[in-house]
C-alpha cells in the first residue's frame, strides 16, 4: 500500500493532489473562493508550510475549513480524516494514477496532468512590515474605557496605538495605513508577528504581517498556573475586557478556528472548568455548540450571553459596555453551573440534612463538624480516638463559625480562637460514619452552643455513609465548586472522616492521591478544609500512610486525648508549620453538667506542657536510633526535618533540647548516639 510520505514525494509535496481536485487553476500564495462552502470572498489560498514542508490550504475567512491534502480530500469526499485514512491514500493513488514500487520490474507511472499544471514548490514569502507607534490618545483610550480596559490592561496584553502600518498586499504591492481620528489603528504584538485592529473600519477590520503561529492564542500568556475557570471568547477585547473584570480568558484567531487538543488538555491541568464564551450571533451560536460537541469528552461548558446578537450587542465586552458587572457575570455561570451538575444536585438534595425533619432514630455512631481553624488554602488534621471528645470539640469549632451578630461573641470555643463567617460564605460538612440521628442530634448541639435556633443558609451538612466511596469522593468535589460559586466562596469544609474515601488507609497510593486531591481543592477555592482522622497518634507523629501524607501537606494537626485525669480532655498540637508544635500550649475541656455541653478548663501546667515535650522526643530519638549507632549533626538535623516535618531553625532548637536533657549524648567522634533516657522509662 502506498504511504503518505509517497504521495507527498511524488505530488509536489501535496500541491498536485490539491490541483486535481479543486478542478480550476489558482496560484499559490493567491486568494480564490473556498469551494467547499458558500465563500463569499476570496479569502482561501493554497501555501507552502515549512514546518510541515508540504502544501496546505488556508481560509482566513472561516478557519474550519484549513488543512492539507489529506484532510482537503476526505472533506469533499465526506470521509473522516482519521478512521477513513488508508481509504484516502488508495483513492489519491487511484486518481492520480500513482504506484508503488515493489520490485525492479514494476514500473511506476507519473501523474497524468497537462504541462501547465506543473508547478515547482512555491515558498511564500512572509510579508514584511513596519508599524509605527505612538502615544494612546484620550479617545482611543476612552474607546477601550467603555470595556473596562484600560492602559494597564492594555499594556499588560502588550497592545499598542499604531501611527502607521506598512506591509504589503497578496500581490506583493505595498500600502501604507495611517491612523486618524475617525479610523484608530491598534496592534496586537507578537513575537515575529502583528495582528492590526482597526475598530472602526467596516471593509478593513483586521490585517496580519510578519510570519503567524500555527495557533495564534491571544492571553495564553496572562494566564495563571491555576485557578477555576478560564473563558475561551472570540477576540481579544473579550479577553481583555474579562481580564479587567477579573477573571481569565484567552481566544484564538476566529470562532471557527480549530483548537489543539493539546491546549484544552493544558487548560484542563490548570483550571477546574473550561468555558466557552463566544459571540451571541449566529455564528457564535453554532460554533460554541460545535466546539463543545466536539471536545464533549474534556471538561467543557458553554454560556449564551443573554444580548441579541447585533454588531454593537453580541458579545461580553459589549455586556460590560451595556453597564452589566462582574456579579452579573457570575450569576450566568452560576446557572450554567447549576444545569451542568443537575444530576449532582439530585444526589446532593438526598444526602442534604433537613433540620425541620428530623430522621429516625438509629445506630448512634460519633462524629465531628466543620471548623475554619488554620489558615485558606490548606489543610487541618483533627485527630483522635474513640470517646475522646473529638465531635464536641469540632461542634464548638463550627459554632463559633455561625456567630451572626456581635452579642454571641463570647461563647465557649473550648479555648480556640475562632473567625466567624459574617460574609454568610458556605460552611460544608461531610459526614461518612454516623447515622442520620447522630448527625441531626449533633447539628443540635452546635445550633445551641452558637446560640441560633434555625440552620444558617450558608451551613449545610451532609449524610454519606450510604454512598461507595467512589460518589463520596465525587459528591464532595461537584458540591464544593456548586456551593462556591452559589455563596461567592467557602468558608470551611469539614470531611469526617477522611479515611473513608479510600479503600484502606495504608495503602501509600491512594493516601497520597486523595490528600493531594483535597490539598489541590482547598487552594481552587480558597478555604480551610478539615481532615477528621480516627487515629490514635504515635507521640508527635501520625500512623499509617494517610497519617504520613496529612503530616507532610497538612498546615497543622491537633490531637484530642484523654488526659490522666479522664475528666479532662487534652488538645495538643502535633504540628504546627512555621513553629514547634511542642511549643504550643496544651488546652483542656470537660463536661459541664449544669450547662450540658463542653467547656473550656484552661490551659495545662508548664510542668505537664514540659513533660509532654520531652517524652514525645524520647520517642523520635528512639525512633531514630533504634537502627543507627550514630549520626552527624547535619544529619541529624536533616532526619528531624523529614520526621516531624519542620524547618531547620526548629529541628535545630529540638537538638539542643534534647542534648540538654539527656535524650542524646555525642561520642568521641562529636557524633550523636542515643542518650541515658532512651534507654529508660519515661520520667514523671
Amino acid at each position: 500500500m502506498i504511504s503518505k510520505d509517497e504521495i507527498l514525494e511524488r505530488t509536489n509535496r501535496g500541491l498536485d493532489v490539491f490541483k486535481y481536485y479543486l478542478g480550476m487553476p489558482f496560484k499559490p500564495g493567491k486568494n480564490f473562493r473556498n469551494p467547499l462552502y458558500e465563500d463569499k470572498n476570496a479569502s482561501c489560498n493554497i501555501y507552502f508550510d515549512k514546518h510541515s514542508m508540504m502544501f496546505k490550504m488556508k481560509d482566513f475567512g472561516n478557519e474550519g475549513y484549513s488543512g492539507d491534502c489529506f484532510w482537503f480530500v476526505a472533506t469533499l469526499k465526506g470521509l473522516n480524516l482519521k478512521t477513513d485514512f488508508v481509504s484516502i491514500i488508495n483513492l489519491i493513488a487511484k486518481d492520480l494514477h500513482l504506484d508503488v514500487v515493489t520490485d525492479s520490474k514494476q514500473s511506476i507511472h507519473p501523474i497524468r496532468r497537462n504541462k501547465e499544471a506543473t508547478i515547482q514548490i512555491i515558498e511564500v514569502d512572509v510579508p514584511i512590515y513596519e508599524i509605527v507607534e505612538k502615544t494612546f490618545t484620550c479617545s482611543e483610550l476612552e474607546y477601550w474605557q467603555q470595556y473596562g480596559i484600560t492602559k494597564v490592561v492594555l499594556d499588560t496584553f502588550h497592545v499598542s496605538s499604531v501611527n502607521v502600518f506598512k506591509s504589503v498586499n497578496r500581490n506583493n504591492e505595498p500600502f501604507k495605513i495611517k491612523s486618524s481620528e475617525i479610523d484608530p489603528v491598534f496592534a496586537y504584538k507578537g513575537l515575529g508577528y502583528v495582528k492590526i485592529y482597526r475598530p472602526m473600519n467596516k471593509k478593513y477590520r483586521f490585517l496580519y504581517g510578519g510570519e503567524m503561529p500555527d495557533t495564534y492564542c491571544f492571553g495564553f500568556e496572562q494566564l495563571p498556573n491555576k485557578g477555576d475557570i478560564v473563558f475561551i471568547t472570540g477576540g481579544e477585547k473579550d479577553v481583555m475586557s474579562l481580564y479587567a473584570k477579573g477573571f481569565h480568558a484567552l481566544c484564538f484567531n476566529s470562532e471557527t478556528a480549530t483548537i489543539p487538543i493539546q491546549i484544552i488538555e493544558m487548560l484542563e491541568r490548570k483550571f477546574r472548568h473550561i468555558i466557552f464564551l463566544y459571540d451571541s450571533d449566529e455564528t457564535g451560536k453554532r460554533e460554541s455548540l460545535r466546539q463543545c460537541s466536539t471536545l464533549s469528552g474534556h471538561n467543557v461548558i458553554r454560556i449564551e450571553l443573554p444580548l441579541p446578537g447585533t454588531k454593537k450587542e453580541k458579545d461580553i465586552s459589549d455586556f460590560f459596555a451595556s453597564g452589566k458587572t462582574k456579579s452579573d457575570l457570575q450569576a450566568l455561570i452560576t446557572g450554567a453551573l447549576e444545569k451542568y451538575y443537575s444530576n449532582t444536585l439530585m444526589l446532593i438534595k438526598s444526602c442534604e440534612m433537613d433540620y425541620n425533619n428530623p430522621p429516625q432514630n438509629s445506630k448512634t455512631v460519633v462524629s465531628v463538624n466543620n471548623v475554619p481553624l488554620g489558615t485558606y488554602d490548606n489543610l487541618l488534621c483533627v485527630t483522635g480516638g474513640e470517646g475522646t471528645g473529638k465531635s464536641n470539640f469540632i461542634s464548638a469549632i463550627i459554632a463559633g463559625t455561625l456567630i451572626e451578630v456581635d452579642e454571641y461573641s463570647e461563647i465557649d470555643t473550648l479555648g480556640l480562637d475562632i473567625t466567624p463567617n459574617f460574609k454568610h460564605k458556605a460552611i460544608l460538612h461531610y459526614d461518612t460514619e454516623q447515622s442520620e440521628y447522630q448527625l441531626y442530634k449533633n447539628m443540635t448541639k452546635t445550633l445551641k452552643r452558637s446560640g441560633l435556633s434555625h440552620m444558617p443558609d450558608s451551613y449545610h451538612s451532609f449524610y454519606l455513609a450510604s454512598l461507595s466511596r467512589k460518589e463520596r469522593l465525587d459528591i464532595i468535589r461537584d458540591s464544593m465548586d456548586l456551593y462556591y460559586h452559589r455563596f461567592g466562596g467557602i468558608h470551611l469544609v469539614v470531611i469526617d472522616g477522611i479515611a473513608d474515601l479510600i479503600r484502606s488507609a495504608n495503602d501509600e497510593a491512594e493516601s497520597v492521591a486523595i490528600v493531594d486531591e483535597l490539598y489541590r481543592l482547598a487552594g481552587i477555592y480558597r478555604t480551610c478544609i478539615i481532615c477528621v482522622l480516627h487515629f490514635v497518634p504515635n507521640g508527635i507523629k501520625l500512623r499509617g500512610h494517610i497519617g504520613s501524607e496529612l503530616q507532610r501537606k497538612a498546615a497543622a494537626i491537633i490531637s484530642i486525648e484523654k488526659d490522666d485525669n479522664p475528666v479532662y480532655s487534652v488538645v495538643k498540637a502535633i504540628k504546627v508549620r512555621d513553629g514547634s508544635p511542642l511549643d504550643v500550649p496544651l488546652l483542656q475541656f470537660s463536661w459541664d453538667t449544669d450547662k450540658d455541653m463542653h467547656i473550656f478548663a484552661g490551659e495545662k501546667p508548664v510542668e505537664d506542657k514540659e513533660r509532654r515535650k520531652r517524652n514525645d522526643l524520647i520517642n523520635v530519638a528512639k525512633e531514630i536510633f533504634y537502627t543507627r549507632k550514630s549520626l552527624s549533626y547535619s544529619e541529624l538535623s536533616e532526619l528531624l526535618c523529614e520526621m516531624l516535618d519542620v524547618k531547620e531553625r526548629t529541628s535545630k532548637n529540638y537538638i539542643q533540647y534534647m542534648k540538654s536533657n539527656g535524650i542524646i549524648s555525642q561520642n568521641t567522634y562529636n557524633n550523636y548516639i542515643a542518650g541515658k533516657l532512651c534507654n529508660s522509662s519515661f520520667a514523671s
